[in-house]
Parts: structure tokens; C-alpha cells; sequence
């Protein structure tokens, strides 16, 4: 593989920590680069915009594709929701898939929610992920015609809280949302969507079911392997 820190001069290290404090955080591109400056690294809010767009996409494909090998998915239970985004004043929508350990499997956005915007989003988290045996969703028409063109619609199941999981995974994405001060476009807001998902499974570590110990061990590990990301 060839290595993505070849004709940089700034050390991989530097790179993968201002990437993970952009994504990982509510901060903007000026935020990292004073709480960098800090720390002595003496760069500009543009340098942290050109590194996320160029090494997002490779560390969250890094991320996706350990975390498949190593079966650390579910297959038992998606949580699937979608939440409206304005981006120019027009509605969008975002999907999401999430397991039942809060993994977040997909991210997609469309300019609709009907049936051919739920089947697109379906086959293409299937396709990755293979099919699960419940899929939990609002009330919205719009899964049920989708699943039944696909023929899983017996998997589906609504209810009052069910869903809690998928529309808390939510939340990161509107923090980002205000501090950004909305997204451009369609394609930033994807592109977006589908690195914070990433980083934000590798360091998702349920801290309130473990024991102190168990939790600092559990980041200590995380950490280190987001630092042999492109290594």
C-alpha cells in the first residue's frame, strides 16, 4: 500500500489527532487549530479543512473495513431512522442504520423519503452488512413498501420507544450541524456523515456498562488503533 503521509512534512501523528478532534468533537476548524496551537503545533484552520477532506475518508475506510473483518457488527437486530437536514434552504434527509450495540452501520442522504429512497438506502446497508433478523422503524409507509419489494417485511417491528437507539445516534451529527453552521451540499454532507460514523464506532465505548478500569483499558486500546490507521 502506498503510504497517504509520503509528501507531507508534518508528522502522520499530528494529522491523525487534528482529524479526530474535528470529527470526533463539536469544534469548529478554528477550535482545532488554537487547542493545536497549544500544544505548539503552529498551523491554520485551512490545513485542519484539507487534512479531514483528504484522511477522513481513508481512516473511516480503515476503520469499516477492520471492524467487518473482525465480525464486530451485529446481525440481530437495525435500528433504522431518518432525520431531515436543510441544507439551502431545501429538505433533505439523512438516513441512518444502527445496531443494536449502537454501531452505526450506514449513513445516506437523499432529497426524498419514499419508497425508492428507503430501498436504495436497504440494499445498499445489506449489501455490506448481509440482512438482519429484526429491523426495528418508526411508522413512516415508506419502510414497509421498501421491505416488502425486498421480501424481509416479517422482520420489521414499530412501536413507542423502540426506535430510541437509532434517533439518539442522531444527536453527534446536529451538535456538528450547529457549529458548522449547516451544510453546503449534499455530497459534504454525506461525505461527513459517513466519516463521523466511523470514528464515532471506534471510539463508542459504552462507558456506563463497564467498570472504571475496564473503560480505561477499553479507550487506551482504541486510541492505539486509531493511531496505526495508514500507518
Amino acid at each position: 500500500m502506498r503510504n497517504p503521509f509520503k509528501y507531507f512534512k508534518t508528522s502522520p501523528e499530528i494529522i491523525r489527532l487534528a482529524v479526530m478532534m474535528y470529527i470526533r468533537f463539536p469544534l469548529s476548524l478554528r477550535n482545532v487549530e488554537d487547542l493545536l496551537h497549544e500544544r505548539g503545533i503552529d498551523i491554520t484552520h485551512e490545513t485542519v479543512r484539507f487534512w479531514w477532506n483528504r484522511f477522513g475518508p481513508l481512516f473511516a475506510q480503515s476503520i469499516r473495513k477492520q471492524r467487518v473483518q473482525s465480525g464486530s457488527y451485529s446481525y440481530w437486530a437495525w435500528h433504522l431512522d431518518e432525520v431531515f437536514v436543510r441544507i439551502n434552504g431545501e429538505l433533505h434527509y439523512l438516513w441512518r442504520a444502527v445496531d443494536h450495540e449502537g454501531e452505526v452501520l450506514e449513513a445516506y442522504v437523499t432529497k426524498r423519503r419514499d419508497r425508492k429512497a428507503a430501498l436504495k438506502f436497504l440494499r445498499k446497508a445489506m449489501k455490506r452488512y448481509g440482512r438482519p433478523e429484526a429491523i426495528v422503524t418508526d411508522k413512516l409507509p415508506s419502510y414497509r413498501a421498501a421491505m416488502r419489494e425486498i421480501g424481509n417485511k416479517d422482520c420489521q417491528e414499530t412501536g413507542r420507544w423502540l426506535n430510541n437507539r437509532a434517533e439518539n445516534s442522531h444527536q453527534p451529527l446536529r451538535r456538528r450541524e450547529k457549529i458548522m453552521g449547516k451544510f453546503r451540499s449534499m455530497g459534504s454532507l454525506q461525505k461527513f456523515a459517513a466519516i463521523q460514523s466511523s470514528i464515532h464506532n471506534q471510539f463508542n465505548l459504552e462507558r456506563h456498562f463497564y467498570r472504571r478500569e475496564e473503560f480505561k483499558e477499553s479507550r487506551t486500546q482504541a486510541l492505539l488503533e486509531w493511531r496505526q490507521l495508514a500507518a
